[in-house]
């Protein structure tokens, strides 16, 4: 079995009996599974940020990695991860993958494009495979939907998404100083990333997609595209460039909103905006995302918590409103580099300004700490501070140490869906220009009936239909 021609049949079998292997724990044993110090793990990309996740993995001493996926294998980027683990089954096609070896093959990393997260996660969840996949979880709002949906069925599969500042020092003084009611009556957050992006050098008046090119040798071209609605192949669509197309990417705000983002929105219990508006799209066009963007989102007041309005601002000439006694605004070392490369010297960190009532904390992005701003207030407040609990695991080995039932992920899909279709929404105000009204308990856009459909996107092609039924 191949491409398109996967078994429908074979998979809706293997997902029943996986099923019944998660109700009943020895039938996965029954299958090759073993009760072992390490997690069998299949790794699906395996070169650029993919191999960044398969190593980080790896580091832990708790995965046994035993097959390698990569619709372009012999590609210089996956030649690192290949001569690590030479003896290890390579695939081009996860899904022949999962034929040849699933009864092998415990848990998942996905390391590949925004919009081919979906496919992957919802055929391994299905089958019983724990899964970490990349932030942000999918591409559109209802694929989403639809992976939330099939990790609360099958509640046995451990499911984390990979916003790696969730298991650092980010999440766990947010959360103290929360409990602690140090971080309270929160009612605006400014959230930016201003650093160069991989289309700021593109014409924002192009009309088409770029011309077809020769297909490198190595690829899979019809794997690579997967449920999308085809595109024919240009080096503008691979390796990092996919995140620069509305059909692929969910460009800066989805790139680096899960690791600015994340803590507030899970402990302020945000959920989705009732409105996200554009106040700012320079470079506006139908194909791939603005110069610069300024979005506003509108969240309700939620019990005791009063009404909170997000903005965020991205590109390089779009820096927000600083507050007074803001202090150093040059790059934080302990942020990781975009993917473009090595960080350029920036007028301003990404990360977060976040308002309460009393008080405004300064916040980088992933593991970086909030601070009370200014400093004399500050100091007044350091006696008050609670203590703040060290990480037990990081977020690789928080991944494998839950897969063997010793720990709960922190960012699992329940947590990361909402985060996700936040960026989802907010995307969709970039694509169409205009403003979004959300109904939060229908989850649909009331305003506009093009944006709606958007939530759901295009059918997929011939072949790929089984991923979205849940």
């Amino acid at each position: 079995m191949s491409g398109n021609n996967y078994s429908r049949r074979k998979f809706l079998r293997d997902a029943l009996l996986a099923s019944a292997a998660a109700a009943t724990p020895g039938l996965l044993i029954g299958r090759g599974f073993r009760n072992a110090d390490k997690v069998n793990l299949a790794c699906v990309g395996i070169g650029n940020r993919g191999a960044e996740i398969i190593q980080a993995l790896f580091d832990t001493g708790l995965a046994n990695i035993v097959a390698l996926c990569d619709v372009d294998m012999e590609a210089p980027h996956t030649q690192a991860i290949l001569k690590k683990f030479p003896d290890v089954p390579r695939f081009k096609d996860f899904r022949q993958m999962f034929d040849k070896m699933g009864n092998q093959i415990e848990a998942v990393s996905v390391g590949v494009p925004d919009f081919a997260h979906f496919p992957i996660t919802m055929m391994a969840i299905g089958l019983g495979k724990h899964v970490y996949v990349e932030k942000p979880m999918a591409r559109t709002f209802n694929e989403v939907e639809l992976m939330m949906k099939a990790a609360a069925k099958h509640p046995k599969v451990v499911s984390q998404m990979g916003n790696q500042g969730h298991s650092e020092a980010n999440y766990f003084q947010f959360k103290a100083w929360k409990e602690a009611g140090i971080i309270k009556d929160i009612t605006a957050i400014t959230a930016h990333m201003n650093s160069a992006r991989r289309w700021h050098g593109w014409n924002p008046k192009i009309t088409s997609f770029p011309a077809a090119e020769p297909i490198p040798s190595t690829l899979d071209w019809d794997v690579w595209q997967m449920h999308t609605q085809g595109h024919q192949f240009n080096k503008d669509f691979v390796n990092g460039q996919w995140r620069c197309w509305f059909d692929f990417g969910m460009g800066a705000l989805g790139d680096w909103g899960a690791h600015i983002l994340d803590t507030a929105h899970e402990f302020l219990d945000l959920g989705l905006p009732y409105e996200v508006a554009p106040l700012k799209l320079d470079g506006h066009n139908n194909f791939f995302y603005p110069m610069s963007t300024t979005l506003s989102f509108k969240f309700p007041k939620r019990g005791a918590m009063p009404p909170v309005e997000i903005k965020w601002y991205d590109g390089l000439d779009n820096l927000p409103p600083i507050p007074a006694g803001y202090g150093v605004q040059g790059l934080d070392p302990s942020i990781p580099p975009p993917s473009t490369g090595a960080m350029q010297p920036a007028k301003l960190n990404p990360g977060k300004i976040i308002y309460s009532k009393d008080l405004t904390f300064k916040g980088g992005s992933h593991a970086s700490t909030l601070s009370i701003i200014p400093e004399e207030k500050a100091k007044e407040m350091a006696s008050k501070l609670p203590p703040v609990p060290t990480t037990t695991s990081n977020h690789f080995a928080n991944f494998l140490k839950a897969c063997k039932g010793e720990e709960q992920t922190r960012s699992a899909f329940a947590i990361a869906g909402p985060l996700s279709q936040v960026f989802c929404l907010g995307v969709l105000a970039q694509w169409t220009g205009e403003k979004i009204v959300f109904d939060r308990k229908k989850k649909m856009i009331t305003n506009s009936k093009r944006a709606n459909e958007l939530l759901i996107g295009p059918p997929p092609r011939k072949g790929w239909e089984q991923y979205y039924r849940v």
